[in-house]
């Protein structure tokens, strides 16, 4: 049941292409080399800084699976993050993309900069990452709240130290230039594209940017980008507070259901407790400890897919009985924590993108503020996602991203998708940025988890088909019923 939150969350365990095979040419301008399983890799040389198109250029790893029947093109994937490994997300096409597409269309997964095989922003030591991540982001005294603060500047710093030449360059806009680079190296007039989470994002500034260049994107758990950063935090932790209500919904219904109430406040108010518990004394688990801070990551990173609920109910059984075995393990697969300890750049990439992505606060008072105020609206998840960010009121590199609409004015129609109890990213996100495209297309999905192609709904995937296949769109505001 984790393939899927796997491949839509995180890019976890970042897969090396093994390109050791001797590179031959290709007509599209990228040299292709096998790398096992069907699958063939590539670099492609960008600019460091757009700005400077004859400076010091990075290498961006591309990987690619070819269509198996009468090939349409291209279609370039992103699972979101932002950090996520786009090569791990295509390794996993057979279980996210429908085999009409895969016949139809090479299937190309490109890590963007900063992340995995593309020039990774390093920040900490693992020690130091397991150190910054079990950090108490509930602080409720000075002393929390001055090593809470301490933390984060370690982390900014340690950004700066061992990346300091990447950092001004991994906006989503550098990303999203790299994007069409790509397009042109894989010898396509336009981009067919199909992007998760935060790689809607990536595709509505493409869009915005290279708007002659649309063919066809669909943006699956969409971003809204006029949102400023904190305010779309407190929007997201609403998103999970109100996946997590769903959840304990279906959960009082089963005679599993490790909650002693009967009522859906009152489980509510025993994750709250447990999480309270945390905060005071860490639940233990194989010579680790998990804090308050990680037994919320390991509450809801099952909620990011309906299939992984029975997987939740188990770990909240164990956790309510003093085991934090499963909450750690469930948090370790959403921070790209390896079982020998090592991490994936994932987290790193994370806080490196978002921080240049939009313009954050430089007062900590800021976010104190916020987190009382997001606490009234998500008690159990609030908090932890507003004092999350941290680190970006001490980062080294300026924002590159002001908080606007995007509209792609002249683009071809552009398909949103939003999903009604999608936990990090949502419906109302979807909503507004379908709304901002001046050819968007919404697409609504009456379901459970992060994102909605591929997920349970021949309605949503038989749309989503037939506009990657021809182009031709949904009826605006078409809505896909849930899955009995």
């Amino acid at each position: 049941m984790w393939v899927r939150v796997l491949a839509v969350i995180a890019g976890m365990i970042l897969l090396a292409c093994g390109c050791g095979a001797a590179k031959r040419p290709a007509a599209d301008g990228l040299a292709w080399a096998d790398c096992d399983d069907g699958f063939e890799c590539a670099k492609l040389r960008v600019p460091l800084d757009h700005g400077k198109p004859d400076g010091e250029k990075i290498d961006i790893g591309v990987i690619r699976l070819p269509a198996t029947g009468d090939r349409i093109g291209s279609l370039v994937i992103n699972p979101g993050g932002p950090g996520s490994s786009g090569i791990q997300y295509a390794r996993a096409a057979q279980v996210t993309l429908s085999r009409k597409i895969r016949e139809r269309f090479d299937i190309v997964g490109f890590d963007p900069r900063g992340v995995g095989e593309s020039e990774p922003v390093r920040c900490l030591s693992d020690d130091r990452l397991d150190a910054f991540l079990a950090l108490d982001t509930t602080p409720d005294s000075p002393q929390e709240q001055a090593a809470l603060e301490q933390g984060s500047r370690e982390f900014a710093d340690g950004c700066q130290a061992r990346s300091g030449r990447l950092l001004p360059h991994l906006g989503t806009a550098d990303a999203a230039r790299d994007m069409d680079l790509l397009r042109q190296a894989l010898g396509e007039e336009k981009l067919t594209y199909l992007g998760k989470s935060y790689g809607t994002f990536l595709g509505a500034v493409y869009a915005d940017l290279f708007p002659a260049k649309v063919r066809a994107l669909v943006l699956d758990g969409a971003l809204d980008p006029s949102i400023p950063r904190l305010k779309l935090n407190s929007d997201q932790a609403m998103g999970f507070e109100r996946a997590f209500r769903a959840y304990v919904e279906d959960c009082l219904a089963e005679a599993s259901c490790p909650f002693r109430s009967h009522d859906v406040d009152g489980a509510l108010n025993e994750l709250a407790d447990l999480l309270r518990r945390t905060d005071a004394q860490a639940l233990p688990s194989n010579g680790r400890q998990v804090t308050e801070a990680l037994a919320t990551l390991g509450a809801l990173t099952p909620l990011y897919d309906r299939d992984s609920w029975p997987e939740l109910t188990k770990t909240l059984r164990q956790a309510l009985a003093g085991d934090g075995t499963s909450l750690l393990a469930n948090a370790d697969r959403l921070i790209g924590r390896r079982d020998n300890g090592t991490y994936s750049n994932q987290t790193e990439a994370n806080m490196a993108v978002n921080c240049v992505d939009s313009a954050y606060p430089r007062e900590t008072s800021a976010y104190a503020t916020a987190a009382a105020e997001a606490a009234e609206r998500s008690p159990r998840f609030g908090p932890y996602i507003m004092w999350s960010s941290l680190p970006c009121a001490t980062w080294p590199a300026k924002p590159t991203f002001s908080n606007h609409p995007l509209k792609a004015r002249g683009s071809a129609p552009i398909l949103v998708i939003g999903t009604k109890r999608d936990p990090a990213t949502p419906y109302e996100w979807a909503q507004s940025l379908a709304s901002q495209l001046d050819s968007g297309v919404f697409l609504g999905f009456d379901g459970d988890g992060h994102t909605a192609y591929f997920n349970g709904s021949s309605c949503v995937d038989d749309a989503v088909d037939t506009y990657l296949l021809t182009g031709v769109a949904p009826a605006d505001g078409t809505i896909c019923p849930g899955i009995s």
